[in-house]
């Protein structure tokens, strides 16, 4: 593992090189599957030698291996022409080392190399920057469980006793991958650690500015996905060059395109394109940019012509969006939530919020209001119905409960949301008032209740406000939308707030799970395995996550169910 890791740090891709940095690519990632056999949960009995033998290399090194796949990354290196590559074959018309060694073991070799060289010339994939990210995405999330044996404080008068008083604990070793790239700088901004963290080893430097235009467009790839959420998390000065960055488009768009067709997305995908939003939505300075950014139109959303919509406006679009989608699909608490957070941390950084992205903001209150009065009345006639008696009855009401509590809660939210808008940044989205003054019945039902009455106050306030201007108003003829919202305008400007109640701003902050690896090593595996690499495991030794059997296995196993019921009649 020490030679192979070290060809791979400190050897450049050439035409001469690039079969055997494949090659040797293949073999780690072939050698550090024994991860598949183990459980979703990593335990101490767990047995994986190449992997804990790469966790087991000195920070020099590993900063090498870290440093060259996120260069073959980015790069992108092709695969060599026949022409480039004949001399490693053969030379001076003497037959290469592969004819010496037979036809079979060429065509083993050159397995990768024949599989993802389109006949058109058009390769889709880049075999090396794959499997160098999948590699990197392995090794930076593995975690080692490891044993240890502390002492138990309770007091203890047998003093034969005294020995047997210990217990063992689990614990995580520390991966120095993680922190390699935890670590990494921007080669263009050598700035001073001014806070004085010691870093072990010499730092991976390579340039951002590359890096997130790469990433800018693989992001449809899960793997890059996941290597984007991975920095933004874990590296302080990646997220700052993220987050300081003038074409927030370049990752934006893509992020949302994705979103926008969650219906063909993994649900792991969906929820890392989320926490990578929420994490940049705890900035006040990127809440406040995405909405200066103007885009001339939105070719790939279908439903409405979206044109010179701000990047912020179509963010608010597409999460709203995505809460309607998993509201009938997903019925997923952890997505909402996410989504609803985002829109929470933008809220009081709105400026100039379209027409449509204000519409969606309150047909979303009005959505969630019908879910929430269908759930209530569901719940009060199984009251009525059940047996007071009846525990599986008494659990539904329960269950029925429970579910109400997280719709009153997401209620809440997006009252806060619409609170934020109106307190903080009224007078410059007009739009969001109209919306509100065009819907204002859906507000009318939780008028009275407990949770919402301070909230909807203030909603009541500016609706008071307008609607006074607006009788105040004479015209002639019909009130039409312009003329509407030319009234909003004009009376934005003598707004004051006079009678709002100031809330607390709602932040929400993201943090990993206490068991991260729990999730993240059966991800990426699922990635390597079920991606275009070329590897061929047997999905039947899976431990680690559970794979659907391919078609004709799943009918096999199905007909051997159906004849073993068949004897079972009999």
């Amino acid at each position: 593992m020490h030679g192979i890791l070290s060809f791979i740090g400190s050897t450049d891709v050439s035409s001469q090189t690039y079969l055997l940095h494949l090659e040797l690519l293949n073999f780690v990632l072939v050698a550090m599957s024994t991860q598949l056999r183990s459980g979703p949960t990593p335990g101490p009995k767990d047995v994986h030698p190449f992997i804990d033998a790469a966790m087991g290399q000195d920070s020099a090194l590993v900063g090498l291996v870290v440093h060259r796949l996120l260069l073959n990354y980015i790069t992108r290196p092709r695969i060599p022409s026949s022409g480039a590559t004949h001399s490693i074959f053969s030379e001076d018309g003497e037959p290469g080392v592969l004819h010496k060694v037979g036809s079979a073991a060429a065509n083993f070799v050159l397995m990768p190399f024949n599989y993802f060289v389109s006949s058109s010339g058009n390769v889709s994939r880049n075999p090396l920057a794959d499997n160098s990210l999948l590699l990197l995405l392995i090794l930076i999330h593995y975690r080692k469980c490891l044993m240890m044996v502390e002492p138990i404080t309770e007091k203890c008068e047998d003093p034969l006793k005294l020995d047997s008083l210990v217990k063992e604990k689990s614990y995580f070793s520390d991966n120095p991958f993680y922190r390699a790239l935890e670590s990494a700088r921007d080669v263009e901004f050598d700035r001073v650690d001014i806070e004085g963290n010691g870093h072990n080893g010499p730092l991976v430097r390579l340039s951002f500015a590359s890096l997130f235009d790469t990433l800018g467009l693989h992001l449809a790839d899960e793997d890059s996905v996941l290597l984007l959420y991975s920095l933004v998390h874990g590296n302080s000065d990646f997220l700052e060059y993220v987050l300081v960055r003038t074409d927030l488009d370049t990752l934006l768009i893509p992020i949302l395109e994705t979103l926008y067709n969650a219906s063909r997305r993994t649900s792991n995908q969906i929820y890392m394109l989320l926490i990578i939003l929420l994490i940049l939505s705890q900035d006040s300075s990127f809440n406040a940019s995405i909405h200066k950014l103007i885009l001339p139109s939105v070719p790939w959303y279908q439903e409405r012509l979206l044109h010179n919509t701000s990047l912020g406006s179509l963010m608010v679009i597409i999460l709203i969006r995505t809460v309607k989608y998993n509201l009938s699909q997903l019925r997923d608490v952890y997505l909402h939530t996410n989504c609803l957070a985002t829109l929470a941390n933008m809220a009081p950084h709105v400026h100039r919020l379209s027409a449509y992205a204000s519409q969606r903001l309150v047909s979303l209150f009005d959505m969630l209001s019908r879910k929430y009065s269908k759930l209530a009345e569901q719940k009060n006639e199984k009251m009525l119905q059940i047996n007071p008696n009846s525990i599986e009855g008494n659990n539904t009401v329960e269950d029925m409960s429970a579910e109400l509590h997280i719709y009153t809660d997401f209620l809440r939210i997006v009252l806060e949301i619409l609170n934020a808008i109106l307190t903080y940044a009224l007078p410059r989205n007009p739009e969001v008032v109209y919306a509100i003054m065009h819907r204002q019945e859906v507000f009318q039902p939780f008028k009275n209740h407990p949770r919402f009455i301070e909230l909807l106050e203030n909603i009541y306030s500016v609706l008071d406000f307008f609607n006074s201007r607006m009788d105040a108003q004479r015209t002639d003829g019909e009130w039409s939308v312009e003329k509407v919202l030319q009234v909003i305008i004009i009376n934005c400007r003598s707004w004051r707030g006079e009678g709002m109640k100031m809330f607390t701003q709602l932040r929400f902050t993201y943090e990993q799970e206490n068991h991260p690896e729990e999730f993240f090593i059966p991800y990426v595996w699922k990635l390597l395995v079920l991606s275009h690499s070329g590897f061929g495991f047997n999905i039947g030794a899976i431990n680690l996550f559970p794979v659907p059997l391919p078609i004709e296995d799943a009918r096999v196993e199905e007909e051997a169910e159906r004849e073993q019921t068949d004897d079972l009649d009999v």
